[in-house]
């Protein structure tokens, strides 16, 4: 089965659309990378999204309006990706849609919301599509999150020693090969926050790590961050930029004096490294392989590196799959195991009763076909 996965991540900068060739191999998904496109969103679209994610205040009239602009916007990545990457040949689009909020309180999620229209995509394309993938784990009493966490085992399963798969998206995520897997906390949203806020709007992250190279990391200002009362909360736990987000920032800068804005985004890194080395020393981790935009900053990865002597610090794009468009893959599987009526959870890894097949489906042009049901749970992913 081609099929086209769509991801667009905490940092809203762009729809990444993965077009894999995947199929049932006894106890393995095989999957063939087909290559990747990127669509970013249009200046408008982006502005009305930044409005709105927390803490901004939106009405529902502009509730309707995003949904529909960001399912547009999906449908445009996914018309491209089947025309340039699949010679017009997918059969199955999965859309991971923009995640906008997650209501969690007290280590408990309760709900969870991702625009971009479905309709929109399976009119464009004339495929199936499956969308909205967490609700599901979400109503069973899991965090609905990391839902990469199941690709990640499968992937990793056979690796020697104890490897761990990192996410260094706006917020950052692990998975481990026990099935622990959870947001360590802010990735790139804080730096992103501050490269904004400091540049007024004419940056939109730290471009290559310059901000923070050119800076010194400010001891009490980083042991402020790091009373925030979620890095020791047990996992699994999710989080996002309804807790990470410049109103966090400006708390933790109030009564700080005046700092330079290098200053601000180098401690932002350093608090990004050292969360996500706290979360990985304690799952005794021996290897570390990093995807998302996070891995192309070299200061980042520079303090990752500094805070993990000792730990293989690699990206994904080492052992075949782009770091830029892993999550695009891994939703290409999810809606793949979605199709053939299989689970794309681990409850260790997400805190649910039980796993679930997820997604809810949007038949194309020709109706809702799909596969027979598989009957066997796949137990690793091989690349081809």
């Amino acid at each position: 089965m081609w099929v086209i996965g769509l991801m667009s991540g905490t940092s809203y900068d762009a729809i990444d659309a993965a077009a894999a060739e995947l199929r049932l191999a006894g106890d393995s998904v095989v999957l063939k990378p087909l290559g990747t496109v990127s669509e970013r969103y249009d200046e408008e679209v982006r502005e009305a999204l930044a409005a709105a994610l927390p803490p901004g205040r939106v009405t529902m009239a502009e509730v309707c309006r995003l949904d529909t602009r960001i399912g547009q916007a999906f449908a445009a990545a996914a018309v491209r990706a089947d025309r340039e990457l699949c010679d017009g040949r997918a059969e199955l689009v999965a859309s991971h849609g923009q995640t906008v909020y997650h209501w969690a309180t007290q280590g408990r999620v309760h709900g969870t919301l991702q625009l971009g229209q479905p309709a929109w995509i399976a009119e464009a394309t004339g495929l199936t599509v499956v969308a909205d993938f967490r609700p599901r784990d979400v109503a069973a009493d899991g965090q609905g999150a990391p839902l990469v966490s199941l690709v990640d085992l499968l992937w990793l399963r056979g690796r020697p020693g104890t490897p761990v798969a990192l996410n260094l998206g706006g917020i950052a995520n692990l998975t481990a090969p026990d099935g622990t897997a959870f947001d360590t906390g802010p990735g790139c949203a804080l730096i992103d926050a501050a490269a904004r806020g400091f540049s007024g709007g004419r940056l939109s992250y730290d471009v290559d790590g310059a901000l923070a190279a050119r800076g010194r990391v400010r001891p009490e200002l980083l042991d402020r961050l790091l009373t925030e009362p979620y890095y020791a909360l047990p996992a699994p736990k999710t989080t996002g930029k309804e807790l990470f987000h410049l109103g966090h920032l400006r708390d933790a800068l109030a009564g700080a004096g005046t700092l330079p804005a290098e200053d601000v985004v180098a401690t932002l890194t350093a608090l990004t490294a050292r969360t996500v080395a706290d979360a990985v020393r304690a799952v005794g981790a021996t290897e570390v392989i990093a995807s998302g935009g996070g891995t192309r900053n070299p200061a980042l990865m520079g303090a990752l590196g500094r805070e993990l002597p000792g730990v293989a610090l690699r990206t994904s794009d080492e052992l075949g799959l782009p770091s830029a468009a892993k999550e695009a893959y891994a939703f290409a599987v999810l809606g793949f195991l979605t199709a053939h009526g299989l689970p794309g959870t681990d409850p260790v890894s997400t805190g649910a009763r039980h796993p679930s097949v997820l997604g809810s489906l949007t038949p194309g042009r020709d109706g809702l076909r799909l596969p027979p049901p598989a009957r066997d749970r796949p137990v690793r992913l091989v690349l081809e």
